[in-house]
């Protein structure tokens, strides 16, 4: 994978998802205006540091950042906070309900 490519577009979809400007974000970061814009735009990539901080902007994790599945972390972690108010009965045909759509789209 190239991820001096891949970097840039990932934060760009987050971002989008998110509903944020390249501008908002930058500042929200502690950072100068046009941080994530040269980020977009391929001039630099963030350290590791801001990476992390990235992720904590969009309340995920590294490992939701790297996870390329289609489901957007974001939306992911907005399910998971719903189930965790339902009873576990209700939780259980939720999952039921899952995993009948998945073998129907397998």
């Amino acid at each position: 994978m190239d991820y001096f490519a891949w970097i840039p577009e990932r934060i760009t979809e987050l971002r989008m998802q998110h509903g944020s400007s390249a501008r908002d974000m930058s500042l929200s970061l502690g950072q100068s205006a046009s941080y994530i814009n040269k980020i977009e735009n391929r001039r630099t990539l963030p350290s590791v540091t801001g990476l992390i901080y990235i992720c904590e902007y969009f309340g995920i994790t590294l490992q939701d950042f790297f996870n390329e599945t289609p489901l957007s972390p974001t939306k992911s972690q907005e399910m998971l906070e719903e189930i965790r108010k339902l009873t576990p009965a209700q939780a259980e045909h939720i999952l039921r309900v899952i995993r009948d759509l998945s073998e129907k789209n397998g």
